[in-house]
């Protein structure tokens, strides 16, 4: 962060000035004193020094271009003073604009005219404050003008703000499409896949775009109450956005029906608007559900394939799929619980449930850590501290019974937060199939600060989701 500033009003010796102590101040303040102390000491007095060149912008003093910027499709004109050195210093734009002009009109839409002056400010001080309303035309003046290190610290600030569930995803993730920039898609995508549920019920669904729900639907780690959730969700998107036939019946064949049981089934074919309009286009999605939930796992498999995502569950909230746990305090010590969920999600499993006994530990040592008393000579170790731990999670069945139905699990950890009353996810862990815990759950966390992202009101909201998998080694006969 630089800001420089006047002395006396006066011409471009004054400003020279100016920049040529901001040299000697880096420079002395590298440097050792001469008396022969072993280390230097530091003079910085880089504060006051931006103090002074935002009052240079502010003054206009020994200003030598004049920037007119134009709201589009308004007389509203705004003026800055400002100084073609600082401007061509940060953008290639501003030095080929002002190389042979000393005033310029700059045409920009509404949102970026209203926010060019925080932008001008960046470029004298390296610093600004963003709403989140400010987000994307202080991103798109940074794009266009090439500023970018004013254009990364704002991507990351909408990064930082979709985690925390403040941002508009919707919203961002277009602005992220149409600008090329695939690290806040990608961001922007996770988020609304973890909290689809928060999103589907708000203004925002209504923006959704049809690339935006093509990406989202096929997705497996979507979290919602159920996959019947999902399908209302999708009629209501539709009932809105009326889009061509061909887009309806895409999306329509991306719901897994046969994670519906066949009441809630019946009940859709018989009064949802959007399978009386698109119906025969989802017939045999229907008939796939339907033959699934009458037969046993195993004895369907025999004639059908189950290795497709139709028969994946994605990560429901619903009690047949796992269950919530907050635990109080997570430093403090070892926690423990159980729960049930479903065998399976066919009809002929309805009835049917695993136990699970979960184990937290918000110190738990890796072997290498682990306290060891003496070596091989008898010279005693130093022991290792709790905090060297880090927080382990462990889920295991109470019994095995599972894998005799041609199913294994998968585990799902979410970690909520809070934001603007609502719990939203921020982070996910997933089991590898074949494990008890997650390797990186809660590798970063530091559950003893109070203000943790990881922690509502000092405590950890966790939601555990198991979900069952058929074997894949079960292949449909040739």
């Amino acid at each position: 962060m630089l800001r420089l500033g006047y002395t006396k009003p006066g011409s471009w010796a004054s400003f020279w000035a100016i920049l040529t102590l901001v040299g000697l101040v880096a420079r002395a303040a590298q440097k050792t004193d001469v008396g022969g102390e072993s280390t230097g000491t530091s003079i910085n007095h880089s504060q006051t020094l931006l103090q002074r060149l935002q009052e240079l912008l502010r003054q206009g003093n020994a200003s030598d271009v004049v920037l007119r910027v134009q709201a589009a499709g308004t007389d509203e004109v705004r003026v800055f003073h400002a100084h073609r050195l600082l401007l061509g210093l940060h953008s290639e734009l501003f030095r080929e604009l002002l190389s042979n002009q000393s005033e310029v009109v700059l045409q920009e839409p509404r949102d970026g005219a209203a926010v060019f002056d925080k932008f001008i400010r960046y470029l004298y001080c390296g610093e600004l404050i963003v709403l989140l309303a400010q987000a994307i035309p202080l991103h798109r003046l940074a794009t266009k003008y090439g500023v970018s290190s004013l254009q990364r610290g704002v991507a990351d600030y909408m990064r930082a703000h979709l985690a925390g569930g403040a941002g508009p995803a919707v919203g961002w993730y277009h602005y992220a499409v149409s600008t090329g920039d695939e690290a806040l898609r990608q961001s922007c995508l996770q988020f609304l896949a973890w909290n689809l549920s928060a999103v589907a019920g708000s203004a925002e669904w209504g923006a959704v775009s049809p690339e935006l729900l093509a990406q989202l639907l096929p997705r497996s780690d979507l979290v919602l109450q159920d996959e019947l959730e999902l399908f209302h969700a999708l009629e209501a998107w539709l009932g809105r956005a009326r889009p061509p036939p061909a887009v309806a019946e895409r999306a329509l064949r991306s719901i897994r029906y046969p994670m519906i049981p066949p009441a809630q089934l019946f009940q859709l074919q018989a009064r949802s608007a959007a399978l009386a309009r698109h119906g025969p286009a989802v017939a045999d999605l229907l008939l796939q559900a339907y033959q699934f939930h009458a037969a046993s796992p195993l004895h369907y498999a025999k004639f059908f394939d189950v290795n497709g995502s139709s028969f994946l569950p994605r990560n429901y909230l619903a009690p047949a799929w796992g269950a919530p746990w907050v635990i109080n305090n997570p430093a403090r010590d070892d926690r423990s619980t159980s729960f049930q969920t479903q065998l399976g999600p066919s009809g002929h499993d309805s009835g049917r449930r695993v136990t699970w006994n979960v184990l937290f530990s918000p110190r738990w040592l890796p072997v290498s850590l682990r306290p060891v008393y003496a070596d091989a000579a008898g010279t005693a170790l130093p022991l290792a501290r709790p905090e060297d731990g880090r927080p382990r999670l462990v889920v295991t069945p109470a019994s095995s019974g599972g894998d005799a139905a041609g199913v294994s699990f998968q585990k799902t950890v979410l970690v909520g937060t809070r934001q603007h009353g609502r719990l939203l996810v921020r982070h996910a862990y997933s089991f590898h199939q074949s494990s008890e815990e997650a390797g990186d759950f809660l590798a970063h966390a530091d559950l003893q600060r109070r203000n943790s992202e990881y922690l509502v009101e000092n405590a950890l909201h966790l939601h555990l989701i198991v979900k069952p998998v058929y074997h894949p080694l079960i292949r449909t006969p040739k």
